[in-house]
Order: C-alpha cells, then structure tokens, then sequence
C-alpha cells in the first residue's frame, strides 16, 4: 500500500507542476496582452494583480510549485515582447 501511495503521491506533484505551468503562462499572456491594450489605470491595477498573486503564492503555495509557475509566467512575457513572424517578415520586405 505504501508504493501504491508513493506512486499517487509523485503524480500529484508532476499534475500539480503542470498546473501551474498553464496558470502561469496563461496569467501572464493575458497580463501582457491586456496592458498593451489598456489606460493606464488599468495597467497599474494588471501589474498589481499579477504581483499580488505572485506574492500569495510565494506565502501558500509549495517552492516547486511557485518555481513552474514563475518560469512560465516569465517565458510568457518574453514571447510578448518578441515581434510577432508577419511583421517580421514585412520588415524584411521593406
């Protein structure tokens, strides 16, 4: 019973990376999507939010989590800053 339970265990923390991975690549494509987008009041209350969920999970979610959900928060940011392929490739044209 032990294995079965250690098994069940090591599933949840690999269900529970992969989460955390699609929360934070989605929070933060729509963090960056949205802020492009919007007044500045609305930027300030996206950057708050995003950092003030950052900061809760820091205090109430577990180390590996906070970490998955941290590397693909900051990769969904990188690509929104990378130009999009069509206006490269009208770049090139020009």
């Amino acid at each position: 019973m032990n294995e079965f339970e250690a098994i069940l265990s090591i599933l949840g923390h690999i269900v529970r990376a992969l989460g955390f991975i699609a929360l934070g690549f989605g929070v933060g494509r729509f963090t960056m999507d949205a802020y492009k987008k919007a007044v500045w009041q609305v930027q300030i209350a996206l950057a708050l939010g995003f950092f003030a969920m950052l900061v809760g999970l820091t205090k109430y979610a577990s180390a590996g989590s906070m970490g998955m959900f941290a590397l693909s928060a900051g990769a969904a940011v990188i690509l929104s800053g990378m130009p999009k392929k069509e206006d490269a490739e009208e770049a090139k044209k020009e």
